[in-house]
């Protein structure tokens, strides 16, 4: 089966100014730097990574809400990057996103009629009857009660702002939903609603999910696949159980082994070592692998060449010179 969408060398960088009142330059921040991804048809990929390793700058590239540096994606077909606007107007019918923060993404002078409604007015629908009856019956399908159309964001939780937004995504019927940390600004009791409610929606509507997360536990839950971004690259991409029970990055066996555990029975004895030290900045990232500054098996040739993604296993794969060419 086809992808329903692939990108190759997708790079995004931000020039940033540097130094001094005299002496200023401008560098590359570089956000995302040279991914290879694929996503199918009704799946979850979960991408998850330290804060500033640009997995929300790669959700946003992806679907054009910023634009590439480099590199290609291609969305159901349809060359996302070279599109002219009138197309790429169509082809995002097709490409929804919901936010980190419910309060932040939504009009705080538009009731939630208004807001869930705008998608299907932008892409050239009429205020009608039908398009009321369709609103109540997004609502309905996210959990909320019709009379929550005349109100707006202040009145609402933090979960219920979130159901707006995730209804807002899906009133236009997306094949893909980017969901860029959409409970980590929730309460824990709430995410799990939240987490649920999207499962459902997805095997309802047939959806297609590329789920950003630093909560491993919610990723595990939700996902098909997973892929670990560090610093701009993804250095494992693989089947969740396979990830979970086998990581074959250091960096992914870390983060793995930062995760808290509710028995000390469940802790692995003698095995990972939790991740040490800060991110770099990818202003000037380490030469080889960007990982090596960190790593607890760092070899020489870490530290001068690029580690290509190397198979690990069936539907996994990891950049990393410790696996055999």
């Amino acid at each position: 089966m086809p992808a329903l969408l692939k990108a190759e060398g997708l790079v995004k960088h931000y020039d940033v100014e540097t130094g001094g009142f005299l002496r200023r330059s401008r560098v590359p921040l570089r956000a995302v730097d040279g991914v290879d991804l694929e996503i199918q048809p009704g799946e979850t990929l979960g991408l998850v990574g330290e804060s500033g390793c640009g997995k929300s700058t790669l959700g946003r590239v992806l679907i054009r809400l910023v634009p590439a540096t480099a590199g290609y994606v291609e969305f159901d077909g349809a060359d996302v990057l070279r599109l002219d606007p009138r197309a790429l107007r169509e082809v995002r019918r097709g490409m929804q996103i919901v936010f980190q923060d419910p309060f932040g993404a939504l009009n705080p002078r538009m009731s939630v009629e208004e807001t869930v409604m705008e998608p299907l007015l932008i892409h050239g629908a009429r205020r009608s009857a039908e398009t009321h009856a369709e609103v109540g019956r997004m609502l309905e399908m996210v959990g909320l009660p019709d009379s929550a159309r005349h109100r707006f964001p202040h009145e609402f939780s933090g979960g219920q702002r979130q159901r707006v937004g995730i209804a807002r995504a899906l009133i236009l019927r997306p094949k893909l939903v980017v969901l860029d940390e959409p409970v980590s600004a929730l309460d824990v009791s709430v995410q799990a609603q939240i987490v649920n409610l999207l499962s459902d929606l997805q095997g309802e509507l047939g959806l297609t999910y590329l789920f950003i997360a630093h909560d491993l536990g919610v990723v595990k839950h939700i996902s098909t696949r997973v892929a670990v971004m560090y610093l701009g690259k993804v250095v494992e991409i693989g089947e969740k159980r396979a990830l979970y029970a086998a990581p074959k990055h250091p960096y992914t066996q870390a983060l793995l082994a930062s995760v808290p555990v509710t028995h000390p029975s469940r802790r692995k004895r003698g095995g990972q070592a939790r991740l040490a030290g800060d991110i770099p900045t990818a202003l000037a990232p380490p030469s080889g692998c960007r990982f090596h500054t960190r790593c607890p098996h760092v070899m020489d040739v870490c530290r001068t060449e690029e580690p290509a993604m190397r198979a690990a296993g069936p539907d996994h794969q990891a950049a990393c010179h410790l696996l055999p060419a």
